[in-house]
């Protein structure tokens, strides 16, 4: 039983990091607005997958461009979180995980350590 419990989590685990894996382009900020205000340290990812503040408030226009991408991603998140059987928080941080690896050099991210 629980060879059959390790093996169905490690296919969970691999699907779950394909299929984000090949959504992930589509999860990215890919907004110049976003990417300067991420170079600049207004902006940063979090280890759930989704857009933060860096000191808890930006101007209104950066806000609601985080606001929109984070809604898109979740929706992303849980499509994909019906198709592998998985929650949307598990898809969140294996997406997550990828966004901080992807990030320049000084850009600002939440771990889950804070």
């Amino acid at each position: 039983m629980q060879i059959l419990s390790m093996l169905r989590a490690v296919s969970i685990g691999i699907l779950l990091a394909l299929s984000v894996s090949f959504a992930a382009p589509s999860a990215s900020a890919a907004d110049p607005q976003i990417d300067a205000a991420i170079s600049q340290g207004i902006v940063g990812e979090k280890v759930d997958g989704f857009l933060g503040l860096v000191k808890g408030s930006a101007p209104a226009d950066i806000e609601r461009k985080v606001n929109e991408i984070n809604a898109k991603r979740r929706a992303l998140y849980q499509q994909l979180a019906s198709e592998t059987g998985t929650t949307l928080q598990q898809v969140g941080v294996v997406t997550g995980e990828k966004q901080i690896e992807k990030l320049p050099s000084g850009a600002y991210y939440m771990n889950t350590s804070g």
